[in-house]
């Protein structure tokens, strides 16, 4: 199974990036919580800076923030240097994604929770 850091991850159970680390945990994978102010998500300590994961193993990155927001992550996603990164609808980043297969990292544009239910994760 995979390690996935999840930019955004949320304690509030409405949104999104909550819901797949709960999924992300039901399929029998490692979320890693990413964001700046959080401190716990589903009992997950909180990574506050991605670049701090670096040299770990981090599989794939899934993206739950604005293009604005996941502009600054373009070095941290570089170093830590996942397999791929999957941008979630209203995530899509056509520059950050650029820059990432350049670097030969792998960009899907897709739904973490349908791949994860589809079994095309």
């Amino acid at each position: 199974m995979e390690v996935v850091a999840v930019i955004g991850a949320s304690s509030d159970t409405n949104r999104y990036s909550y819901k797949a680390m709960e999924m992300l945990e039901e399929y029998g994978h490692t979320p890693v919580p990413v964001h700046p102010r959080e401190e716990v998500v589903r009992g997950v300590k909180v990574t506050h800076n991605l670049g701090d994961l670096a040299g770990q193993k981090i599989d794939t990155v899934t993206v739950y923030v604005n293009p604005a927001i996941s502009d600054k992550y373009e070095k941290d996603l570089i170093a830590v240097n996942p397999k791929r990164v999957i941008f979630n609808p209203g995530a899509e980043n056509p520059r950050l994604e650029a820059a990432l297969a350049k670097n030969g990292i792998q960009v899907e544009n897709a739904c973490t929770l349908v791949l994860l239910r589809t079994n095309q994760f």
